[in-house]
């Protein structure tokens, strides 16, 4: 008798129906990992609820100093954050999202991988977040990477 047609089947799925639906929710929980990060650092440059290290390195200081000193770029990269991991947590806008991050995120693994190499694991998490997530949406992105595209259509 086939496994799938006994009346117990619906209450014992077998393995791979199991990690199929569990496969399935992935993109979601990484969704809700960067989104929950990028919110809560996005947030903490408004509100600063994380302390700050008491030294840093020469270059970091030179680099925050002269983003701060537009007016504009950290409010305009903190606002990004928030807006994205909002989006993200929320489960809206996803591939947008994920569009408006990813020069964040090159900057972020750049400041970690020149600069300040403390944080490097956490910017390699995110970004290996992001690159799955923007696989996972790969379908959403394709007539943005067309060659020719008429406008209006």
């Amino acid at each position: 008798m086939n496994h799938a047609t006994t009346p117990d089947a619906q209450f014992h799925p077998d393995e791979t129906t199991r990690r199929k639906s569990f496969a399935r929710y992935l993109p979601c929980i990484a969704g809700i990992l960067m989104g929950l990060t990028f919110l809560v650092f996005g947030l903490n440059g408004f509100l600063h609820f994380i302390p700050q290290p008491k030294t840093m390195p020469e270059g970091a200081d030179a680099f925050f100093g002269a983003l701060m000193k537009t007016g504009y770029m950290l409010p305009m990269i903190f606002g990004t954050q928030v807006i994205v991991g909002a989006l993200l947590v929320s489960n809206r806008f996803v591939p947008l999202a994920l569009a408006l991050i990813a020069p964040v995120i090159v900057n972020i693994v750049a400041f970690h991988a020149f600069i300040e190499p403390s944080g490097a694991i956490m910017a390699g998490v995110v970004l290996v977040l992001e690159i799955y997530l923007a696989w996972s949406y790969r379908k959403a992105y394709l007539p943005m990477l067309a060659m020719r595209v008429k406008p209006g259509g």
